[in-house]
């Protein structure tokens, strides 16, 4: 007649182990454990029927954590900042703006929208949308206008002030912060994902398609994928990661060479391909890099 009273006693007991585990196992250590109650005395051959099988419990640490990790996409943000801004404070870059002499017109915000690229156009369309009235809406036409070009015509130095008082507004953060998601984020690391790539491969599409666009021609990002995947096989083909994120960064530089604003290809030679020799594949810290030079340091 006690034997039920055990029987609950025991599964009580491995429900319990399996909770203290859970609780002390470090979220950035891998770890399987195994928790069985072993029956004792009279009881063994009735327990042993009851007796669930072992209970596995995996935790998975930031290591294996892919870009859209609240930390790991933070990462992400500072790299590009310290190859766009020369700063790690991406947030500081809300309000930046000024024109390269890319040819792309005004470069501007977090991830560097363009007035001649349509992505500031799309930005500023938004946030209208949000906040009617606000100060950059009425360069809604002017931005029409210049789309497509390197024109500042209707912008000039008083639409740079106006956007450097619309950078304090918690709306036009958010609006760019949503754009930077909706035009590049997410559409590099859902494709980096299918190509069978970790945080790495998908900081490195993201980084790309900051800089090239998410377009097809052979200078943009789809153009880049292209070329790569004619000289290695993605993971998800069955490829090696390694050797196909080095023919990506090799047709990444041959994109960026075409254009003297971005001859500089220390993004890649001293940054990403640091990351990628060292076979940081899930872009732990800590992370030592330069661009333009300069050295960063991410240390957690």
């Amino acid at each position: 007649m006690a034997y039920p009273a055990i029987r609950r006693a025991a599964l009580l007991l491995t429900v319990t182990a399996v909770a203290v585990l859970t609780a002390e196992v470090p979220a950035h250590v891998s770890a399987r454990v195994s928790a069985r109650v072993p029956a004792l005395g009279p009881v063994r051959a009735e327990l042993a029927a009851a007796q669930s099988p072992a209970v596995e419990i995996r935790v998975v640490g930031a290591e294996a954590a892919d870009l859209t990790d609240p930390h790991k996409k933070d990462i992400a943000m500072r790299l590009v900042s310290s190859a766009e801004n020369s700063s790690l404070n991406w947030k500081a870059q809300y309000k930046y703006i000024e024109d390269i002499d890319d040819g792309r017109g005004y470069t501007a915000g977090i991830i560097g929208f363009c007035s001649g690229t349509g992505d500031m156009l799309d930005l500023v369309a938004l946030y209208t949308e949000r906040v009617p009235g606000n100060v950059l809406a009425r360069y809604l036409p002017a931005l029409r206008k210049v789309n497509g070009t390197d024109s500042h015509k209707g912008l000039g130095s008083a639409f740079m002030r106006a956007w450097r008082r619309a950078a304090a507004d918690k709306a036009f953060q958010r609006a760019q912060n949503d754009e930077r998601d909706r035009v590049y984020f997410t559409p590099a690391v859902r494709q980096a994902k299918k190509d069978g790539l970790r945080a790495l491969g998908q900081f490195i599409y993201y980084d790309a398609m900051v800089m090239h666009g998410p377009g097809g021609d052979s200078v943009s990002f789809g153009g880049i994928r292209r070329t790569a995947m004619k000289k290695a096989r993605t993971p998800a083909q069955g490829g090696d990661e390694v050797a196909y994120l080095n023919a990506f960064l090799n047709a990444r530089k041959a994109a960026m060479k075409t254009e003297e604003a971005h001859s500089d290809t220390s993004r890649v030679d001293t940054a990403q391909r640091v990351f990628l020799r060292a076979g940081n594949l899930d872009l732990v810290p800590p992370l030592k890099w330069k661009v333009y030079g300069d050295s960063y340091t991410i240390r957690r």
